[in-house]
């Protein structure tokens, strides 16, 4: 089974590249967040058009996030958390195969830090920690994907001080994503690269794709019971060089049928 995350950065505008690249990666699911349309304006007939079924919550500024799933029926269910409320920025798909239910994240960004906003990240970042535990506990198998909004270490943004006031690279941020971590969740694309800089996201201005000067923000997260099956991960940098792009690059990976022994 192939699920990959894609900050798509607005679903209708880069429509075309999002159906090339369902054609040519072909996920059995792909977690989608940055909407940036209602609804009513998503593009679900295209994508089922494409073979995917989608489940979705749009909003029309900078949130909104969606599954699509080759499987037949999925239906949605929220993430219980008072943050789901107030942005709409979960949306999980329960599967009846090797990964019995995929969580798409859109994490707040936080910025300008300090303010309420960097807080509002630290908080809601509390709330999945809260929920990341109850879900570790029915050992079931689970995937938290999407755009986390941390550059959990210093390999995973390309060298320089020019970020060190924003919120994806404090210490905070990366205490956060770290507790994350150490309740058990494994980070699937640095499990298979420990030592690589591999990024996800790069900004349009300053030719920062072309310098290769991103991020990794972008991420898969496994529970024990996935962990066991993780076969391989990667990063598909060629869309993020195709005219008309997202600033980010879709992450996947592939989960075997059985636990390796």
């Amino acid at each position: 089974m192939k699920i990959a995350t894609f900050n798509i950065n607005n679903v209708n505008s880069h429509l075309p590249n999002l159906l090339h690249w369902l054609k040519a990666s072909k996920p059995d699911i792909a977690c989608l967040q940055e909407l940036k349309c209602t609804n009513a304006m998503f593009p679900a007939a295209a994508i089922r058009k494409a073979g995917y079924h989608a489940i979705w919550n749009g909003q029309k500024t900078w949130n909104g996030v969606a599954i699509l799933s080759k499987d037949a029926g999925p239906s949605k269910h929220e993430m219980p958390s008072p943050v789901i409320k107030q942005t709409i920025n979960r949306v999980t798909l329960k599967l009846p195969s090797t990964a019995s239910l995929v969580a798409c994240i859109y994490l707040p960004n936080g910025n300008p830090v300090p303010g309420p906003k960097f807080e509002y990240k630290l908080d809601w970042f509390k709330r999945l920690h809260a929920h990341g535990r109850k879900l570790l506990k029915e050992k079931a198998p689970v995937v938290l994907a999407g755009d986390f909004n941390v550059a959990p270490t210093e390999i995973d943004i390309y060298p320089t001080k020019s970020w060190d006031n924003d919120a994806l690279v404090q210490p905070e941020s990366r205490a956060a994503y770290a507790k994350l971590i150490k309740q058990g969740w494994t980070d699937s694309l640095r499990e298979l690269n420990p030592d690589k800089r591999i990024y996800t996201f790069w900004h349009y201005w300053r030719n920062s794709f072309g310098r290769d000067a991103g991020l990794r923000i972008d991420h898969l997260l496994l529970s024990p019971v996935l962990a066991k099956r993780l076969e391989s991960a990667g990063v598909d940098r060629v869309f993020r060089g195709r005219p008309h792009p997202s600033d980010h690059a879709p992450v996947w990976i592939t989960l075997r049928d059985k636990a390796r022994r």
